[in-house]
C-alpha cells in the first residue's frame, strides 16, 4: 500500500498557493476527514499537512479526490496514482473534481459534520450555513483561474425556470491558521445584517486539528466560505482609472463610496465590539508607525529630509482625541471594491492586511485606517496615469483631488463623524500608508516611487 503523502510533496511546491516557493515540503498530518459520496465513484479527503521546510512551519489544507478510473477533461487536476489494497488510484485535486465540490457545498449547505479518518480523531470539519441563505440549483462548477493564495470554486446556479441566477464562490483557504478569519466574520456579520454592500454570505466551514504548539494541542479555524459571486462586474480600481485617462470627473462616484464605507463601518461598528482608544493602544499605533518610518528612511534616503516633519504630525496625531477601535476592512483600496449596476458599491476580501499574523487582522482597528487607504487609492490612479503620460500629470493631480475631496465628504455626511476637525490623526494614517508603499516600491517597482514619496512630502508639509 502506497500513502497519497508520498506523491503530494512536489505536486504542492509547483501550486501557486504554496509559501515555500523552490522548496520542496517536508509534510507532517495534522489531520484528515472524508466527505460522504453523492455518487460520483471517489473517494473524497482533506488533508490538513505542516510544512516544516521553511523557518516557520506553515499549515496547508490540501482537498483530494481519490478515483479507481481516470477523470475525462480534468487531466490538469491529476496529482499522480497510488497503490491501494492490490488497485490503482488516480488522486485529484479535489476543487477541480465535481466530487469535492459537490460535497463541500452540500457540507455548508446542510450543516453537516466530515467523516473522520480513524488516524485522526482530533480533527473535525464542520458545516454553517449563514441564517437565511438560499440558493438556486446548481448546475455546474469550476476553478476561478489566476488565484494566489487560495483556490475558489465557482458553482453555476439557475432557477426553478432554469434561467441563471448569481453564482456562488467558495473559497478554499490553502493556508490555514489557528483563529476566526476575518475575511468569513466581518463578511458574515454585514451580510446578516442586511447590509447591501458585501455579497450575499452563503456560509463556512470550521475545522479543528492537532496542534501540538498550543497548551491544549488544538487549533481551531475557517478552512471555507461559500457567498454571492457577482460576474461580468468591474472593479472600481478599473472604473477610476478609464475615468481619470478620459479626463472625466470621479466626484459622484467617490462621494458614493465615500458614503458605502461609512454605512459599513457603521454596521459593523453596531454588530461587533468596540473599544475605546486608550493611551496605550494610540501609543502602540504610533510606536508601529515609527518603526515602519525608521526602516524606510534605511531603504528610501530621499524620505530621510521628511522625517522631522513627520515626527511632528505623529507627535500632534498622539495627542489629539482618537475615535474607538472596531473591526474595519483593513486592506482598503479601489480594487477591493466592485462597481454592481443597479447596487452600487460591494465591499470584498476583509482578510486585512495579508503580512500581518492572523490574530493581528482580528483585532480591533480604528476605521481612519481604511480612510487613508482609499485615499492613497486615488492617488494611485493619477500616479500611474503620470507615470504613462507625464504631459498629463497635472491634469491628474487635480482629477485626484477632487476625488478625494468628494469620498471625504460623502463619508463624513453618513458617519457624521468630521474627520477633517482632526486632520493630524488621519494625516498620520495616510502618511504611514505612504510610507509603506515607499518601501514597497523601492523593493519591487522602483518607477513607481515617486508615487508615495510625492505624497509624504506633501502630507508632511502640512506639519
Amino acid at each position: 500500500m502506497s500513502d497519497v503523502h508520498e506523491i503530494l510533496p512536489e505536486w504542492i511546491a509547483e501550486q501557486r498557493w504554496y509559501g515555500g516557493k523552490g522548496r520542496i515540503p517536508v509534510l507532517e498530518s495534522r489531520g484528515v476527514w472524508s466527505f460522504r459520496d453523492e455518487g460520483w465513484f471517489a473517494r473524497i479527503e482533506t488533508h490538513l499537512l505542516v510544512d516544516f521546510s521553511g523557518g516557520t512551519p506553515a499549515l496547508y489544507q490540501v482537498p483530494i479526490t481519490l478515483r479507481s478510473e481516470p477523470l475525462e477533461g480534468h487531466e490538469s487536476a491529476l496529482i499522480g496514482t497510488v497503490e491501494q489494497d492490490g488497485e490503482t488510484f488516480f488522486v485529484y485535486d479535489g476543487p477541480q473534481d465535481p466530487a469535492y465540490s459537490w460535497a463541500l457545498l452540500r457540507l455548508i449547505l446542510d450543516e453537516g459534520s466530515a467523516q473522520l479518518d480513524e488516524k485522526s480523531d482530533e480533527a473535525t470539519a464542520q458545516g454553517h450555513r449563514q441564517p437565511g441563505a438560499q440558493i438556486s440549483t446548481v448546475v455546474g462548477s469550476r476553478v476561478l483561474s489566476g488565484e494566489q493564495s487560495n483556490t475558489s470554486i465557482i458553482y453555476d446556479l439557475v432557477d426553478d425556470n432554469g434561467e441563471a441566477t448569481n453564482p456562488i464562490i467558495c473559497k478554499v483557504f490553502r493556508a490555514v491558521h489557528h483563529g476566526e478569519n476575518p475575511d468569513v466574520v466581518l463578511q458574515s456579520a454585514l451580510a446578516g445584517a442586511g447590509s447591501v454592500n458585501v455579497p450575499l454570505s452563503i456560509g463556512n466551514v470550521v475545522g479543528t486539528w492537532r496542534d501540538p504548539g498550543r497548551d491544549d494541542a488544538v487549533a481551531t479555524g475557517h478552512l471555507a466560505f461559500a457567498q454571492e459571486f457577482l460576474p461580468g462586474v468591474q472593479d472600481a480600481w478599473r472604473v477610476a482609472v478609464r475615468a481619470a485617462e478620459e479626463g472625466v470627473p470621479f466626484t459622484a462616484e467617490a462621494h458614493s463610496l465615500g458614503q458605502a464605507t461609512a454605512d459599513v463601518h457603521a454596521t459593523l461598528a453596531a454588530v461587533l465590539p468596540t473599544v475605546p482608544a486608550s493611551p496605550a493602544v494610540v501609543g502602540e499605533i504610533l510606536r508601529s508607525f515609527r518603526e515602519r518610518l525608521a526602516t524606510a528612511v534605511s531603504e528610501v534616503p530621499e524620505l530621510a529630509e521628511e522625517r522631522a516633519a513627520i515626527e511632528r504630525v505623529y507627535a500632534r496625531a498622539e495627542s489629539s482625541t482618537w475615535p474607538s477601535l472596531q473591526r474595519i476592512h483593513a486592506d482598503y483600496h479601489l480594487g477591493q471594491v466592485l462597481a454592481v449596476p443597479g447596487r452600487g458599491w460591494v465591499l470584498l476580501d476583509f482578510e486585512g492586511e495579508p503580512l500581518r499574523p492572523m490574530h493581528e487582522r482580528s483585532e480591533p482597528d480604528v476605521t481612519l485606517r481604511d480612510v487613508a487607504g482609499m485615499l492613497r487609492s486615488f492617488d494611485y490612479v493619477a500616479g500611474s496615469i503620470a507615470l504613462a503620460r507625464p504631459e498629463n500629470a497635472d491634469a491628474s493631480a487635480e482629477w485626484a483631488h477632487a476625488a478625494r475631496r468628494a469620498f471625504l465628504d460623502g463619508y463624513i455626511e453618513h458617519s457624521g463623524n468630521d474627520v477633517r476637525a482632526n486632520r493630524a490623526v488621519l494625516d498620520a494614517f495616510e502618511i504611514d500608508k505612504a510610507v509603506y508603499e515607499a518601501i514597497y516600491e523601492s523593493r519591487n517597482r522602483p518607477d513607481w516611487l515617486s508615487i508615495p514619496t510625492t505624497a509624504v512630502r506633501r502630507l508632511a508639509a502640512r506639519a
